[in-house]
């Protein structure tokens, strides 16, 4: 059953998956996943949407490039609509039968259906019970899983350490949140300028032994 989304809740979900339209993400999923990526973190936000409270606890892995890898997100609306939902976005190219499988210290796998695929991303989403809540409070790593158009596997892993304490915590204000966002792009296009100049260096370096 496709779960059904308040404005609020639609709002919420656009927030996150559209956090990652200014990576300029390409339709070529193996790069993605070959790239290295940047080191994950979890946090809190939250807004008023109309009339419901709406905090989203995610976490953001991108490549040292700026392209997507992963996206989790959990988001709570309370007010006048009341909705829980996780939702995880991967680069597209993904085979949709499969969906995304959620693994939590290897325990059983739990799948969530694609909810919509777009040229530079698909999303998957599945209600989010207090079950879930607890195994990720409790676990060390969760795991997931998209299939790609190559029928290959591409298992993603996310550290659970800070998960507890950002979402029973205090969410970032609007400043934090954009000033976070600054640091990660310096960071990225920091790690991109050192692995362009890796290359021209080992370009120099063979035209200068021939």
């Amino acid at each position: 059953m496709m779960f059904k989304l308040s404005n609020a809740t639609r709002t919420a979900v656009s927030a996150i998956a559209l956090s990652f339209a200014a990576s300029a993400m390409p339709v070529v999923a193996q790069a993605q996943e070959a790239a290295a990526p940047s080191e994950p973190r979890w946090f809190k936000t939250c807004a008023k949407q109309e009339e419901s409270d709406v905090c989203v606890v995610q976490n953001q892995l991108v490549a040292a490039n700026g392209q997507l890898i992963t996206a989790v997100g959990l988001i709570t609306v309370e007010g006048k609509v009341n909705r829980k939902l996780l939702q995880v976005t991967v680069p597209s190219a993904r085979l949709i039968p499969p969906g995304v499988m959620m693994q939590i210290d290897g325990a059983k796998g739990t799948k969530l259906d694609y909810a919509v695929c777009l040229p530079d991303r698909c999303t998957a989403e599945i209600p989010l019970t207090d079950a879930i809540i607890d195994s990720l409070k409790k676990g060390g790593e969760v795991v997931f899983t998209s299939i790609n158009f190559r029928r290959a596997p591409n298992p993603i892993k996310i550290p659970l350490s800070g998960f507890t304490g950002a979402f029973d915590g205090e969410a970032m204000s609007q400043s934090q949140a954009e000033e976070r966002q600054r640091l990660l792009q310096e960071a990225m296009q920091k790690k991109q300028e050192e692995r362009n100049k890796a290359i021209t260096d080992a370009q120099n370096a063979a035209k200068q032994g021939n």
